[in-house]
């Protein structure tokens, strides 16, 4: 990928279609029908604004559906991974990893797993604190 390498003050990403198109446009939209219904109150336009808040949760909802269906995704692929790298007495304790705590380790080398998930498992560490636990960063360009 080209650009600065990823690390985790700048792994957060925004996709410029949705967050700086696709949501300020029904954003306005819904600011534009409410002021419409109160400058010309009637029933379409009432039934505007419903439309256009609807629109807003669709819209909503579509990424919401993409980004649970990318954890899932990430959860399978760091179980794999983890089942192929942690030696045996955390190999059986992968069970007990959280979904937020394998989507954290994604980001951590095959070196540094081991003592990752022995300290969020008797740290019980957040994914957020998995992330800046990790040395040696392994970017993820795909995320959605």
């Amino acid at each position: 990928m080209a650009g600065k390498p990823q690390t985790f003050a700048n792994h957060a990403r925004f996709d410029p279609p949705y967050h700086f198109f696709l949501m300020p446009v029904m954003m306005l939209t819904v600011i534009i029908t409410i002021v419409h219904l109160f400058r010309f109150p009637s029933l379409e336009s009432g039934w505007l604004l419903v439309l256009s808040i609807a629109g807003v949760l669709a819209v909503i909802k579509f990424r919401f559906y993409a980004l649970r269906v990318q954890d899932r995704v990430i959860r399978l692929e760091e179980r794999l991974r983890l089942m192929s790298v942690l030696p045996e007495p955390l190999r059986s304790r992968i069970g007990e990893l959280s979904e937020p705590q394998l989507i954290g380790l994604r980001f951590a080398p095959d070196a540094e797993l081991p003592g990752l998930v022995n300290r969020a498992l008797t740290e019980k560490l957040g994914r957020q604190d998995i992330k800046k636990a990790v040395v040696n960063w392994r970017p993820d360009y795909w995320r959605v």
